[in-house]
C-alpha cells in the first residue's frame, strides 16, 4: 500500500526538483573542470561531495510538507539535505519556536540545521522587510554552507494571492507573474509546491503526524496578505465560483512567459538606442513599443542606484513622459536619490 495521496504529491513535486538540481550541479561541474567532458573518467580523482539542498522551514505546515519531503527524496539521489529556520524576532518566545523547529527537522534526519535571528527594519512596511531580512540570511546560510538550492514552501494560493497583489499595485505585467519556480542569483531558489494548493500539504503533514505551527501573522488583518487570504479570495471565490485561484496561478504563467519575452526584447533593443558614449537617445527610445521602452528605463534606473523594490509603475511613466510628452519639463526624483533629466535629447539617469 503506498503512501496517502497528499504525502505522494509533495514527494513527487520535490523528487522533480531535486533532478533538476542534480542536472545542474552535475552541468556546473563538468563545466568548471572537474570531470574531462568527452574524455574517459578521471579514476584517479577525489569523488566530487554530492550537492547540498536546503529547506527554509517556518514550522508551518507548506515547510514541514516540504522538508518531510527532501528528506524522504534526497537521499535516493545522493542529495545531502538541511534545513534553516528564520527567527524574525516579531513576536514572544519567537526564539524558542525556531528551536522546536531544529529540533523537528534535525528528527526528520536533516543535516547540517541552523536556526538564524534576524533584525527586521521598517523600510517598504513590515511584510516587505521581513522578507527582505529573511532573504538577507538565506543567501548567507546558503554561502556558507555551499548550498546548491533552498527549497521554498509557496503553494499555489501562495501565488494567487501575489498575482492579487500585483494586480493591485498596478505594476505592470511583472508583478502579473507571481513567484518564479527558479529564482535568484544562479537559481538558487526554488518553489516545487507551487503547482499544489496549501490544503495538500496540510493533508501530508497530517498524514505522516508531523506538527505544525500556525504563525498568528497568517491571521492578523492588520498584513495584507492576510486580509486577502481571508477575506478577499473567499470573497472572489464566492462571486465567481471555485476555481479562482487556479485560474490566478495559470495567469501568473502566462504572464511571466509574456514578461520574459518582453525583457529578452528589450535588452536586445538597448544598445540601439545609446549613443557611442552610452547615452540614452531619446529618439530613438520614442521609436520602441511603450513595454520595451519602459523597460530599458528601468533597467537604467535601477543601474543608477534606483532600489528595485521601490521602483514603481508610476515613477516609470513620470520617466517616460520626458520622452512622449517633452514640453521642457523639470527633472524627475526616483528612490535611492536617483534624478532622471532630459538634455539635449538625451535621457541622463544618476544619482543626483
Amino acid at each position: 500500500m503506498g503512501p496517502h495521496p497528499a504525502v505522494a504529491a509533495i514527494r513527487l513535486a520535490v523528487r522533480r526538483v531535486l533532478h533538476d538540481i542534480l542536472n545542474d550541479h552535475q552541468t556546473s561541474r563538468a563545466y568548471s573542470g572537474h570531470q574531462l567532458v568527452g574524455g574517459p573518467p578521471d579514476r584517479t580523482a577525489e569523488r566530487p561531495p554530492s550537492p547540498l539542498v536546503l529547506v527554509a522551514c517556518s514550522g508551518g505546515a507548506d515547510s514541514m510538507a516540504l522538508a518531510s519531503a527532501l528528506a524522504f527524496e534526497a537521499p535516493k539521489l545522493g542529495i545531502r539535505a538541511g534545513g534553516v529556520t528564520i527567527d524574525h524576532g516579531l513576536q514572544p518566545g519567537s526564539d524558542l519556536r525556531a528551536d522546536e523547529v531544529v529540533l523537528r527537522l534535525r528528527g526528520l534526519g536533516l543535516d547540517p540545521v541552523e536556526s538564524v535571528a534576524v533584525t527586521v527594519g521598517r523600510e517598504g512596511g513590515p511584510e516587505a522587510a521581513a522578507r527582505d531580512a529573511r532573504y538577507a540570511a538565506l543567501d548567507a546560510v546558503a554561502e556558507r554552507h555551499g548550498a546548491a538550492a533552498v527549497l521554498l514552501g509557496h503553494t499555489r494560493d501562495d501565488q494567487a494571492e501575489t498575482v492579487l497583489l500585483g494586480l493591485a499595485r498596478g505594476s505592470g505585467i511583472r508583478s502579473l507573474s507571481g513567484m518564479a519556480a527558479v529564482s535568484g542569483a544562479g537559481g538558487r531558489y526554488r518553489r516545487p509546491f507551487l503547482q499544489l494548493d496549501r490544503q495538500t500539504a496540510r493533508k501530508a503533514c497530517m498524514a505522516q503526524s508531523l506538527p505544525v505551527w500556525d504563525d498568528p501573522h497568517n491571521t492578523d488583518p492588520a498584513y495584507t496578505r492576510s486580509r486577502l487570504r481571508h477575506e478577499g479570495l473567499p470573497a472572489l471565490e464566492k462571486a465567481l465560483g471555485k476555481g479562482v485561484v487556479e485560474a490566478l496561478a495559470r495567469t501568473a504563467q502566462l504572464s511571466r512567459d509574456d514578461a520574459d519575452a518582453l525583457d529578452a526584447w528589450a535588452s536586445q533593443a538597448e544598445a540601439s538606442v545609446r549613443d557611442a558614449a552610452g547615452r540614452l537617445e531619446c529618439a530613438k527610445l520614442y521609436a520602441l513599443p511603450p513595454a520595451v521602452r519602459r523597460r530599458i528605463l528601468r533597467r537604467a534606473a535601477i543601474e543608477a542606484g534606483a532600489p528595485a523594490g521601490a521602483l514603481f509603475a508610476r515613477h516609470i511613466e513620470e520617466v517616460d513622459r520626458l520622452i512622449t510628452g517633452w514640453r521642457g519639463q523639470g527633472a524627475i526624483n526616483l528612490p535611492g536619490k536617483v534624478v532622471a533629466r532630459r538634455q539635449g535629447g538625451r535621457l541622463v539617469i544618476r544619482q543626483g
